[in-house]
């Protein structure tokens, strides 16, 4: 999915997508008490290219999925929405059949996939971890 259908889905599900300084992690996602989402981006991550696609994909994963928590959740209540919500920008920005076609054609090295899918090394790593394993945790694998 290109960065302008990701902005047009997150306007069809009608979530705002603003810029807001966030240095430390470049973008977040929030849910009011009525259920509207927004998306805020740091200026570092709205480059129009590869961590654009990948911040917006993983924000618009949270809200589609309903995968919000707070500063007082629990590491693995946190780590369970993350997941959630990397394994719908997965589907989104690599989806598995695209993947096998890019192996199969001989793309198989991290940064050849990441030029193909526009997205980063560490996302398509999570991308093999998830078609693979069936989960998003790199650091077993990688």
């Amino acid at each position: 999915m290109e960065i302008r259908a990701l902005y047009d889905l997150a306007k069809q599900q009608n979530i705002e997508v603003i810029p807001f300084p966030m240095p430390e992690n470049g973008s977040m996602s929030v849910m009011d008490e009525n259920g509207v989402c927004c998306i805020g981006m740091d200026d570092s991550v709205r480059d129009g290219g590869v961590q654009e696609r990948v911040h917006l994909g993983h924000e618009i994963g949270h809200c589609v999925t309903g995968s919000f928590y707070n500063i007082y959740a629990a590491v693995d209540c946190r780590q369970r929405h993350e997941n959630r919500a990397n394994k719908w920008a997965i589907a989104a920005l690599i989806p598995v059949d695209d993947l096998d076609e890019a192996v199969a054609q001989g793309c198989t090295e991290l940064w050849e996939l990441a030029d193909r899918f526009g997205v980063t090394e560490d996302f398509v790593k999570k991308a093999v971890c998830y078609y693979v394993h069936g989960n998003v945790a790199t650091e077993l694998y990688f």
